[in-house]
Order: C-alpha cells, then sequence, then structure tokens
C-alpha cells in the first residue's frame, strides 16, 4: 500500500517496552502503517529487535530516521525528517547531507520519502533536541505548508504537536493549500474522538505515545479512521 492512501498510522518507539501480546494486537489492529522511530534513546540494537518483532506481521513497516547508526535494510520506506522550522541547519539538510556521503551509493532512492516537519509543541523533546521555533503564527504553519509543497515538492508535510492535542482548525488550514503533499498529524490523540477529528482535516493521523499509555483506546482509533474516511469532507 503505497504512504499517499493511508488514513492511520501507529508510531513505535524502539526505546520503550511493549509486550509481545500488545505488539500483536497493534500488527493486527488494521493500521494502514507502522512507522518506527524516536527522538532520543535510539540505538542500532534496539531498532533491530522492535523490527523484527513487526516483520512477523502483514503490515508496511517504515524507519523514521532519527540516527545515522541505526539505519537497517528491510524497511518499506525510508522517512527522512527535516525539520523546516529548526534554527540549526543539521537538522534541515545537515545529517541528511552527512548521510548521502557515506551511503549515497547503496541507497534505494525509490524508498527514501523526505518529510517536512513543523514541530508545534515547544516542550516536546523534539522541539528541544532540533532547536525548532515553535512560537509561531498561523500564517508561518501556513508559510510553511506552502514552502514544503511549492519550493522543496515534499512528499510529507507533518504537524507535530508530540504529547500535545493541535488545533484542527490550524489543520484544516494547512490542508488547504496543499495539493500534493500528504498531510500528517501527530500529537496529543488520546481517544478515538480526537483521532477522528483529525482525520477530518488531515489525510493522515499518527497515534504514539497512546499506544504505551492506553492500549484499548489506541487500538479503538483505527476502526474510528476508518469510518470517517468513508465520509471525508477533503
Amino acid at each position: 500500500m503505497d504512504f499517499q492512501s493511508w488514513r492511520h498510522a501507529f508510531k513505535l518507539d524502539p526505546a520503550k517496552e511493549i509486550a509481545d501480546d500488545a505488539l500483536e494486537r497493534v500488527c493486527k489492529s488494521g493500521t494502514d502503517a507502522i512507522i518506527i522511530g524516536g527522538s532520543d534513546g535510539i540505538t542500532l540494537d534496539n531498532v533491530l529487535d522492535l523490527t523484527a518483532r513487526v516483520r512477523r506481521f502483514n503490515v508496511p513497516v517504515v524507519l523514521e530516521v532519527s540516527e545515522l547508526e541505526a539505519i537497517v535494510p528491510g524497511f518499506d520506506y525510508y522517512f527522512i525528517p527535516t525539520v523546516l522550522n529548526s534554527e540549526d541547519p543539521k537538522w534541515i539538510k545537515g545529517l541528511h547531507h552527512e548521510a548521502i556521503r557515506a551511503y549515497g551509493d547503496m541507497m534505494d532512492w525509490e524508498e527514501l520519502v523526505p518529510e517536512g516537519y513543523c514541530i508545534l509543541n515547544g516542550d516536546c523533546k523534539a522541539a528541544m533536541l532540533t532547536g525548532a521555533d515553535t512560537e509561531l503564527t498561523d500564517e508561518d504553519v501556513i508559510a510553511y505548508a506552502r514552502l514544503a509543497e511549492h519550493f522543496f515538492r515534499l512528499p510529507i508535510f507533518y504537524m507535530e504537536y508530540s504529547g500535545k492535542y493541535g488545533d484542527p482548525q490550524l489543520v484544516h488550514e494547512a490542508a488547504a493549500v496543499l495539493d500534493r503533499t500528504q498531510l500528517f498529524y501527530g500529537g496529543g490523540i488520546d481517544c478515538a474522538v480526537k483521532a477522528v477529528e483529525m482525520a477530518a482535516v488531515a489525510d493522515t493521523v499518527v497515534i504514539g505515545n497512546l499506544v504505551y499509555e492506553n492500549l484499548e483506546q489506541a487500538l479503538s482509533t483505527v476502526p474510528a479512521v476508518a469510518e470517517t474516511a468513508k465520509h471525508s469532507i477533503k
């Protein structure tokens, strides 16, 4: 399944523990994809371990690259974040150049999917790690969405609130200026109601922390989003 048709994805953190039975339920939930990634504590060993466990199930699996030393083969896609609102060029193009210099000869470019991240929660680890400027107006965010599609021609624009529930109206306004670029939303979805609200305005909703905080609520977002897709207003 092409990522552009995904409506729902679970993001699993290699640095967090998840029991085998819980992982099986997540992978068999009907979600469109499993994204493996996190902001800190990512190692080659824990990526390999989680990848092997997820690969037992018939679900697309993505590695969202955050550590060059933890890149392993065997994924359907490799999502490569570029943090558009970072004030440190390392997170916009620096690490990307380093990776291509080291691995460019062996890269399968068809598997690489660049993501234009706009991090919107200043208190989250990702914002602090990347030096993201989160004091943005709505107009700033819309401009980043346009930058992603029309200037950089990125296939994904990711509005990342990471632990905080965002503004559905702002997500809707960002979606309205995107045509070819897929709008991913992540952050603060702790129940099916919020998943449905964001699925009505974003192309893809990503559920992360809830898997570890309340598995039943996390699983309930899958059929809720699937039903929303049938009646999408977009």
